[in-house]
């Protein structure tokens, strides 16, 4: 009688898994340019990982009867500030934006390009995705309205999926503007953003004039983006005068004039530190931008780790799709368990601990849905690429080590 050949066993299986994701994750290694600043990749990741996060733990989606409205735990919770000051990570996305970008400029302009082709192909990193984002939705929005779904509703997704939108316009002007801001000093653009406050807040003066903070705001990191191109945060003592003076300037602000502890907006809060940004906001951003300097060097030693940076590497390669998307999976993922019912930490109101620990058992969910958006959607991100090279890992002069590994860019 012949015997049946034995399944590997678990232990093999899982061998053999760990050897394949080491060997990508060396070839992947191998393929990235020598000269590439590993740790601004990493800050760029992490920037875009703190702002998903951030969304999944403090946007709920609460069902009542046929409806769904947005709440937030900071709302019910306040003391669960210190949540928005670990995953509000805007301000170092657009200071490693600041700095990718005249850095890139300047190098493009060496190289004798036009200020009209790279801009164009800056921006279009940014806005080939956004298509697929727009497409899906507005055929969604219309498909929820003719059958029947409630109009608020419909307004509630809808405003939560486009709401990345923002930060796109945002981040473009700014791009478009490189030119006329790798001289810029961030000091201007932190007046800018004290007086509006000091109009708004203490002189009575319009709530519209915030909005000028949108730019201003933002503006601050991305100009000190724009000094570390030029060198002038290579000291330490730059990083460490960042945190500290952000840090004491936004803990007087939230302690003594009255702005939020929460570094996001929440519902029915008379003030938005985000929404437009506010001098606290910016502060504190300068804090993050500070700690990003300091971590420089650390970050560019565990970029070495192949497995590391191949994860770093991931992230950086669908940037913008998982930017897009994230809000689209977290809204997939509570409209399918409505199938089910109310479920806790999914369509409950955020009023307790228990709401936490349920909604943390969420997020693998959330990533999951994400996953499939990344496989989905990738390709809009991918196509402004010529070639199929990245940002991340481009091709490259052959060299010895490279030819061993046999890769192409990625």
């Amino acid at each position: 009688m012949r015997e049946r050949p034995q399944a590997p066993a678990p232990h093999s299986i899982l061998r053999s898994v760990r050897k394949h994701i080491g060997e990508g994750a060396a070839r992947l290694d191998a393929a990235t340019p020598v000269d590439r600043d590993r740790a601004v990749d990493a800050l760029r990741a992490f920037a875009i990982l703190g702002v998903v996060l951030g969304h999944w733990l403090v946007t709920a989606l609460v069902a009542d009867g046929g409806a769904l409205h947005t709440a937030s735990p900071l709302q019910h919770m306040p003391w669960l500030a210190p949540i928005s000051w670990a995953f509000q990570t805007l301000a170092v996305f657009f200071l490693v934006g600041g700095h990718v970008a005249t850095r890139s400029y300047t190098s493009a302009r060496a190289r004798g390009t036009t200020y009209g082709a790279w801009l164009t192909a800056r921006l279009s990193r940014l806005f080939e995705p956004v298509a697929a984002v727009l497409t899906l939705w507005t055929v969604a929005a219309a498909g929820l309205l003719l059958t029947g779904a409630e109009f608020g509703t419909v307004h509630t997704l809808v405003k939560l999926a486009l709401s990345p939108m923002w930060f796109l316009v945002v981040f473009a002007a700014l791009t478009a503007a490189t030119p006329l801001l790798t001289r810029l000093s961030p000091l201007w653009p932190l007046a800018v953003v004290l007086h509006v406050d000091l109009i708004r807040f203490g002189l009575g003066g319009p709530a519209w004039l915030g909005w000028v903070n949108v730019v201003a705001g933002w503006l601050v990191p991305y100009t000190l983006g724009a000094a570390w191109t030029r060198g002038e945060l290579e000291r330490r003592r730059a990083g460490w005068a960042l945190v500290a003076g952000g840090a004491v300037a936004t803990a007087v602000l939230v302690a003594w004039a009255g702005y939020p502890a929460s570094m996001v907006g929440v519902p029915g809060a008379a003030v938005s530190n985000l929404n437009p940004p506010t001098l606290a906001a910016v502060t504190f951003g300068l804090a993050q931008c500070g700690l990003a300097l300091l971590l420089r060097d650390r970050l560019r030693g565990a970029m070495r780790r192949p497995l590391a940076w191949a994860a770093v590497a991931l992230v950086n390669l669908s940037a913008m799709t998982v930017f897009l998307w994230h809000q689209t999976a977290l809204m997939a993922t509570t409209a399918t368990g409505l199938l089910v019912g109310h479920l806790p930490g999914l369509h409950t109101v955020p009023d307790g601990l228990d709401w936490v620990a349920a909604r943390l058992a969420w997020l693998p969910v959330f990533a999951l849905a994400l996953a499939v958006c990344r496989s989905a959607f990738r390709s809009y991100e991918q196509g402004g690429r010529r070639g199929g090279a990245s940002r991340v890992v481009r091709r490259h002069r052959p060299t010895e080590r490279t030819r061993s590994v046999g890769v192409r860019g990625v």
